[in-house]
């Protein structure tokens, strides 16, 4: 083990191996007025749109400074929301309790940092639709048809966290072209031993024939306490409950099928990226041994496997976050292998 990894296994669990134009003009541009303090400068944040056929698709960036012409282009990080939050998960705002905003946390790093609402969820549209995990695949293509206008960039880094994961991986698979590094957390591959899923699956037929379930402020609470309460500040999930809640207290039901009935979606032979697979300690949606099976049949030898210590299911609101955030950026920073 090199020097490298002996420092993240005092921290972490580390298994490793080997070190546009938008269809039809419809994404449009909205300025944003605020910007945050940022060490090193401004965050300059603004809001995009575009469309999937009819349904309109809420888009948002941050980075320190805002685009100059000419201007090298800064690498760009997607990052994908879950089932039961929007794109506010990567965003929120926590008074007296540090920094909780992945978006604002890696532009300081340097990356040109983006995420948006999936059909159904958020500002973007709502439809009869389920949004199940083909369906977030469909958003991902065209909005990666906004970033790539607006930064001259063909291939980008993708960070997806819970059904945020299994829309990047299924991504991933059919866009290879897209995809630079791809971050993995709080994944399920098949779900086999997950007490988490076993719980979810007595209502199998309930998603089978409805599109929408009730995700109250309870629901949202019981993100971050029911793995293992104490691994996330409570201030942290109030304030993600005060963002979601402005959308109100129905989500789609299209991952929760997924993950209950049709697993796995995300097939490891198929994904060609270097992947981080990254779980809190307690997470209930996968155990060690599901996401070593997948891990060992990934084709690309670029890949590692962590563990959060004193982390649960939620890794974005996990108090050990800037674990999270270590093991993230250093994945998305390290050299590019000479020997493969």
């Amino acid at each position: 083990m090199n020097y490298f990894n002996k420092l993240l296994a005092r921290r972490a669990v580390i298994k490793g191996a080997g070190l546009g134009v938008v269809a039809s003009g419809l994404a449009s541009t909205l300025p944003v007025q605020n910007a945050a303090a940022a060490e090193g400068g401004e965050i300059w944040s603004s809001e995009y749109w575009t469309k999937k056929g009819d349904v309109p698709l809420w888009m948002f960036r941050k980075r320190v400074g805002a685009p100059k012409p000419g201007e090298p282009a800064r690498p760009v990080l997607f990052l994908v929301h879950g089932s039961s939050v929007t794109s506010r998960t990567f965003d929120i705002n926590v008074p007296g309790q540090g920094e909780y905003s992945v978006m604002n946390e890696f532009a300081r790093y340097g990356f040109d940092v983006w995420t948006m609402d999936h059909e159904n969820y958020g500002k973007s549209g709502r439809t009869s639709g389920n949004a199940d995990t083909p369906s977030g695949v469909e958003d991902l293509k065209v909005a990666v048809e906004v970033v790539a206008r607006e930064t001259g960039l063909k291939k980008y880094h993708f960070l997806g966290e819970s059904a945020g994961a299994l829309r990047a991986g299924a991504y991933a698979m059919v866009a290879p072209d897209r995809v630079d590094r791809l971050v993995l957390a709080a994944f399920t591959y098949k779900g086999d031993g997950s007490p988490t899923l076993a719980k979810r699956a007595e209502q199998v037929e309930y998603y089978k024939t409805h599109n929408m379930r009730k995700r109250d402020r309870e629901m949202i609470r019981s993100i971050a306490t029911r793995d293992k309460p104490g691994t996330s500040s409570l201030a942290a999930v109030e304030a993600l409950a005060d963002a979601e809640m402005q959308f109100g207290d129905q989500i789609p039901t299209g991952t929760y099928l997924d993950m209950t009935a049709k697993m796995p979606v995300v097939f490891p032979q198929k994904v060609q990226a270097p992947v981080l697979l990254v779980s809190g300690q307690y997470d209930g949606n996968a155990t060690v041994a599901d996401l070593e099976e997948f891990f060992n049949l990934l084709p690309n030898g670029d890949r590692q496997l962590v563990t959060i210590p004193g982390a649960a299911h939620s890794l974005t609101l996990a108090t050990n976050r800037q674990l999270f955030w270590h093991v993230t950026r250093s994945f998305l920073t390290q050299p590019t292998p000479i020997s493969t």
